[in-house]
Order: C-alpha cells, then structure tokens, then sequence
C-alpha cells in the first residue's frame, strides 16, 4: 500500500493566488490536531502569494458546527472559498457517525447552495495517532491540501467566468 503525502504537490500546478480572500472555519475539538491543521494551511496559502489580510479565521465548538460557520462566511464576508478544518476521532459510540455524516453534508450543501468552495478538510480517523500522521506527521498536513484545493477551485471559477 501506497502512503500519500497530503502536502505533496508540485508547485508549478498550482495557480497564481494573489489577491485571493479566503475564510478559515476550525474546530476547537481536537484542538492540538485542528491548530496543527490550520498552521499548515495558512503557511501554504502565504506560500503562493495570498496576503495575510485576505486570510480570516473563526473558530467554532466543534466539528459539528463548522458548516454553520462556513455559512456564515458566505452570508457575511467577501471570501473567495472558505476552508472548513476540524478532526474527528473514532470513539466507542456511533457519535463518530452522525457527526461525520453531518459535516460532509452540511458542507456539500453550502457548495451547492452558495456556488463557492467550501473545502473539506475534516479528519476522520479511527485513532488519535492517525490525526496526528495527517496533521503534521508521517502523512503530510491535511491543512496543506485544504489550501491547495481551495486556491485551485478559486482559479478554476475565475477560469469560467
């Protein structure tokens, strides 16, 4: 089996992403692992060119509530695409399933619903030590892919209009 990098990329496929606005939704659940997932996603958008102001982050409870925060983005600040970053950890109780199901709708939803990215970049991992391989470990930085997904969807509508 294949390990995949989540900050592997090749720098010459990604868009140019100055003057770019983007919103940041985190998670305070799991907040070693959600900060960790923010620092990379940051870093990467400032590595191609979006400037520190058009970066605005909020924090909400949990991953639960992320969509309602992306939401609220769309509805109240100009962004371009909004990153949703939280973690969820496979506990003894079907709680995992219902609050995974939740997220992944809810921001499909907001997709559809407002015609701009939402990127998903929701861990959902059976163990702690798997959030950590993808937050900064063995795996990369899932945080890094968010950015990279969200600058390339902003591109592509920019491509279309």
């Amino acid at each position: 089996m294949t390990t995949k990098n989540l900050s592997a990329h090749n720098p010459a496929e990604i868009p140019h992403a100055l003057g770019m606005k983007f919103g940041i939704v985190v998670s305070e659940w799991n907040q070693d692992i959600t900060r960790s997932l923010l620092e990379g996603a940051v870093k990467t958008l400032l590595r191609y060119d979006v400037n520190e102001e058009d970066i605005d982050i909020r924090w909400v409870p949990g991953s639960f509530e992320i969509p309602l925060g992306a939401q609220y983005f769309a509805e109240e600040k100009k962004v371009d695409a909004i990153l949703c970053l939280g973690c969820v950890i496979q506990g003894e109780t079907r709680h995992f399933d219902y609050i995974c199901d939740g997220v992944t709708r809810g921001i499909t939803d907001l997709n559809l619903k407002f015609s701009k990215p939402f990127i998903f970049g929701i861990l959902t991992t059976n163990t702690y030590q798997q959030a950590l391989d993808r937050a900064g470990g063995k795996h990369g930085n899932k945080g890094d892919e968010t950015a990279i997904t969200a600058i390339k969807m902003v591109a592509l509508r920019g491509r279309m209009k």
